[in-house]
């Protein structure tokens, strides 16, 4: 059945005729420029009041510190020595380089990601000015832009799946448009951000599939699988530490009967992520094929044992919002030629149902970008002063033992450990948050760290304000 509104008539066309003019040429560009101004901002505000909830960003950093002296992205916050290609395979890290060259701090990763978002933003706005006009178009790009699979990546400070969000944008507009080539060559660097994604690269083969595009979409499928199979069986085990891939144990135990059961366990707590990943389009997407593209992803999270998968909380569902919204728009093409007149209509409604929708998730739930409605989201307070004055007690070029909120902050100068993970070497210098920051409150820094450290000699450099600095003497 052909997608487009018309008989006879493919959405490639309706979008070559909508984006005839300047007007709406421009329109994507500066809604993407708006959504990444509205990402960089608030993670630029949140990192400068030292709200990071978790260590990725100072792993990421230590990672990108060490491509941009052409060193192998070595992070020891996650092991002394620990080449992250021997974790998750992401070499397309290496792309973030020249941000850190001009900025070279924890900041310019969120600065890139904000990039990455606003960009993923284009393709999306761009089909839909193509479909529903400029006005609508627009709203749709936005709803796209501040949805809460975006908003999580942006809470939980960066991660590498960021680059496979404007990549699958890029590739699912190129299937709306039946630009099939285009399409597959804007997955093919997907198995370059992460190794799960040679599956997402299938899922794009198998709607080709779907569209009687059985050449390219075979090829796709096998590029994807070995690619699958080259990185978890050879790459990563050849540079982990270990000599194997460290997340095995995540997956089923076994067999597909064991991987399909696995599915039941969480029942509610996938089915509300499986209703929210949907929701954000007010569940017409569903009506798309072009949702095969967000099965992989789906079901690798629901199949493992890690709950962290199962739920909205991380940045998981990112490389799922533009599949939804791409899909989207292919169902309200679809539903104009509904024999239901409630579908036709309901079509007609949707776009200001999922602005609204993706403004209610903001403003009733716990996002983020809520925060830039309040005035301490501008401000540093007292314990991110605190927090400034621990930092200053600790020179460049050092060695530091930390935990979370510091860490991020000490890696684009100091060569940084997760407290009580330096693998035998002593550090330099200790920096703690004593009040939270991923380990236990400590109320003598100085017995805490003697216990990290039998027989090293430390003295307190400063304690004040929940923050705690020791000096190695040597």
């Amino acid at each position: 059945m052909p997608l487009g509104p018309l008989a006879g008539t493919h959405p490639a066309a309706v979008l070559a005729r909508r984006l005839g003019d300047d007007a709406s040429r421009r329109a994507p560009l500066l809604l993407g420029a708006f959504v990444s101004a509205l990402c960089g901002v608030l993670s630029v505000l949140r990192y400068r009041r030292f709200a990071d909830t978790s260590w990725d960003l100072g792993i990421f950093t230590e990672a990108v510190r060490n491509y941009a002296r052409l060193q192998a992205p070595v992070s020891d916050i996650k092991g002394l020595g620990f080449n992250l290609l021997g974790d998750h395979f992401s070499p397309i890290l290496v792309t973030a380089v020249p941000a850190y060259w001009i900025y070279p701090s924890a900041a310019s990763l969120l600065v890139v990601q904000a990039m990455l978002i606003g960009i993923s933003a284009v393709p999306v706005c761009r089909a839909a000015i193509g479909i529903l006009g400029t006005r609508k178009g627009l709203a749709v790009g936005l709803a796209y832009g501040i949805s809460w699979g975006i908003q999580q990546a942006v809470d939980n400070t960066f991660h590498e799946v960021i680059f496979a969000v404007p990549l699958i944008a890029l590739s699912m507009e190129s299937l709306l448009r039946e630009r099939w080539k285009a399409a597959a060559l804007w997955s093919l660097p997907l198995v370059l951000v992460k190794e799960d994604l040679g599956m997402t690269v299938a899922a794009v083969g198998a709607y080709l599939l779907l569209r009687r595009r059985f050449r390219l979409g075979l090829a796709l499928i096998a590029y994807g699988a070995l690619s699958i199979a080259l990185t978890l069986l050879v790459l990563i085990p050849a540079m982990n530490p270990n000599g194997r891939y460290d997340y095995w144990n995540k997956l089923g135990d076994g067999g597909a009967g064991a991987e399909l059961s696995s599915l039941v366990t969480g029942a509610e707590i996938k089915l509300g992520t499986l209703f929210a990943v949907f929701a954000i389009t007010g569940l017409l997407a569903l009506r798309s094929p072009l949702c095969v593209v967000a099965v992989p992803t789906l079901f690798w999270r629901f199949t493992s044992t890690d709950t962290d998968y199962w739920g909205t909380v991380w940045h998981y569902s990112a490389v799922l919002m533009p599949v939804v919204f791409v899909a989207l728009l292919d169902a309200v093409v679809a539903a104009r030629r509904s024999r239901r007149a409630w579908m036709r209509s309901y079509a007609r409604n949707i776009v200001p149902a999922v602005l609204g929708i993706s403004l209610t998730y903001t403003l009733a739930g716990n996002l983020p970008l809520k925060d830039l409605l309040d005035s301490p989201a501008y401000e540093t307070g007292p314990r991110g002063r605190s927090a400034r004055q621990a930092l200053a007690e600790v020179p460049d070029g050092v060695t530091v033992e930390t935990n979370t909120t510091l860490m991020s902050h000490l890696t684009g100068r100091c060569d940084v450990f997760w407290v009580g993970n330096t693998q035998g070497l002593t550090p330099d210098y200790v920096a703690l948050d004593l009040l939270n920051g991923w380990s236990r409150p400590v109320t003598d820094p100085l017995g805490y760290v003697g216990g990290l450290h039998p027989g090293a000699r430390y003295t307190l450099v400063s304690d004040t304000g929940g923050y705690a600095v020791l000096k190695h003497l040597t």
